[in-house]
């Protein structure tokens, strides 16, 4: 169930049942020649609702504003100051337990949102609140492995593009038919967690917006595939997080 498309009674139903609820958090950002701007906010809601229809959740709606500096050198790219993502995601968390949910559970696709929400966690502890990326379940996490190895990369990855394309269809290669320049496991260590480097500096390292992600080798059967496991690792995960808090 999406919240935005309940009525105040249904809502209210379903707190007095002990509800959760889902918030997928994502990001307005370049993902390379072949990738949506939306891309991280496109898998993180659609890893959500499919999530939700196996496990009964209500789903917020998305933020879709959040930090992503080093890229805002690519059009199209609309960065969230870290502080202000920060105090809004706080108030909207707030918000939703102020309603009487009794946990937020975050369902995330940018690497630039772990820190900051990691900090909304503290700074509202004890409130249960719990943040998973939807590549963190085991079984997708390895089907990413499975299909592309190290040509996954940090940004514009095939994973992520696959996820887009069953639900969108697919956009040209163009520049993306050629592998990127491949990572090194240092650079991979030195930057988990977005930290890139300046937009100028960034976009004349990886001009095509690619970070080490062979973007190409996506498919929309393969991305229905991991949009159907990540559905069902994060489902079994919120259901597990709902027993904690009820």
């Amino acid at each position: 169930m999406q919240l935005s498309h309940m009525t105040w009674l249904q809502v209210e139903t379903c707190l007095k049942k002990g509800a959760a609820v889902m918030v997928p958090v994502g990001s307005t950002e370049q993902h390379g020649p072949m990738g949506r701007i939306g891309t991280d906010t496109i898998c993180a809601e659609a890893v959500a609702l499919a999530a939700a229809e196996i496990c009964d959740a209500i789903v917020a709606p998305p933020l879709a504003y959040t930090p992503a500096p080093f890229n805002t050198a690519f059009p199209g790219t609309v960065s969230m100051p870290e502080d202000l993502f920060q105090a809004h995601a706080r108030a909207v968390f707030q918000g939703l337990l102020a309603q009487g949910f009794r946990g937020v559970y975050v369902v995330n696709g940018h690497g630039a949102n772990i820190e900051p929400l990691e900090r909304v966690v503290t700074e509202l502890a004890p409130s249960p609140i719990c943040i998973r990326s939807w590549w963190e379940p085991a079984e997708v996490n390895q089907m990413r492995k499975t299909l592309y190895g190290d040509w996954e990369g940090m940004h514009a990855t095939p994973s992520e593009i696959a996820i887009t394309q069953a639900l969108l269809g697919a956009l040209p290669e163009g520049e993306a038919a050629l592998p990127p320049k491949s990572l090194s496991a240092d650079y991979i260590r030195a930057h988990a967690g977005d930290r890139h480097g300046p937009p100028a500096e960034h976009r004349a390292e990886f001009p095509d917006g690619r970070v080490g992600s062979h973007s190409a080798l996506a498919n929309p059967v393969d991305g229905a595939r991991l949009l159907e496991s990540a559905a069902r690792g994060i489902a079994a995960d919120f259901a597990e997080f709902l027993n904690r808090v009820r």
